[in-house]
């Protein structure tokens, strides 16, 4: 008789289990900063760039896949002029290449590897990230990852690839300081 009341409480129990959960990145509500550096001075401009769209799977706070869309035509700093230059063919050629795509692989001990699509070329990332549960439901996922752009073919004034620049001389390395909701 035991047995009989212990099965339907299993039974409850399992039906009952949540599995993954699939949320829709907030572009409204995240923001993507990116940091570039000359390679010789402080000289270090930073600007915005907007996420289109993406997805997130969790099963709480445990990240099992993402793919995150940015927008590269929105890439915008105070000057005009940079900002152009950095959408050109020099940098991102956002025309011809109007999104960067990132695929997670694994999401281990606040690291995120996956793979990053930019300017064409598919390359394995890396890049510490921090997951929050918001309350109300979702996740806020939060952190910096540094990218070498000569990775991707984006060569322009890199001291890898020419000589003499001086100052005018930019770092293979920039950075996207991230913080997305998803609901």
């Amino acid at each position: 008789m035991k047995n009989l009341l212990i099965l339907p409480l299993l039974l409850s129990l399992l039906a009952t289990r949540s599995g993954p959960t699939t949320y829709r990145l907030d572009p409204a509500a995240s923001s993507l900063t990116w940091t570039g550096h000359a390679e010789v001075g402080a000289w270090a401009p930073q600007g915005s760039i907007r996420l289109r769209e993406g997805s997130i799977v969790a099963e709480g706070q445990t990240v099992r896949a993402a793919r995150v869309v940015v927008d590269m035509a929105t890439i915008s700093h105070d000057q005009a002029q940079l900002a152009e230059h950095l959408r050109g063919a020099d940098f991102f050629d956002a025309a011809k290449y109007p999104t960067a795509v990132f695929e997670l692989t694994e999401f281990k001990a606040g690291q995120a590897r996956g793979t990053l699509t930019l300017k064409g070329q598919t390359k394995p990332v890396a890049f510490p990230a921090a997951v929050a549960a918001v309350p109300g439901g979702g996740l806020r996922l939060s952190g910096t990852a540094t990218i070498d752009r000569t990775q991707f073919g984006i060569n322009y004034n890199s001291t890898s690839f020419f000589q003499n620049l001086g100052s005018y001389a930019v770092r293979n390395d920039f950075q996207v300081t991230f913080d997305v909701m998803a609901r």
